[in-house]
């Protein structure tokens, strides 16, 4: 799921119950989002196709990362919030605080 799809989409990951991250991505994307959905206390769920295709959920139903991230609810590896940039990997800076999207 990209940041432009306000819709969430459910579906059972590996026999669990899952918000749908993000799908048809590569191992590192998934490593990514794994690692910093883990350090929010999100529990992750992964799966991986025949053409090595990754999808990756949480077990949190009330997740929506679009608005997560534009809320700055979820925090970096260094207890940063998390901006669009650093979500999509358009960006390697954990400390830049931009003014809040909306209040």
């Amino acid at each position: 799921m990209s940041l432009n799809q306000i819709k969430v989409t459910v579906e059972d990951i590996n026999g669990k119950r899952c918000i749908v991250v993000e799908s048809g991505i590569t191992a590192d994307r998934a490593e990514f989002l794994s690692r910093l959905l883990k350090h929010n206390g999100y529990e992750v769920a992964l799966s991986n196709d025949d053409a090595g295709n990754y999808k990756i959920g949480v077990t949190d139903l009330l997740f929506n990362p679009v608005i997560d991230v534009y809320e700055r609810r979820l925090l970096s590896f260094t207890n940063h919030k998390v901006t669009p940039a650093f979500w999509l990997q358009q960006s390697s800076d954990e400390s830049i605080q931009q003014v809040s999207y909306w209040r």
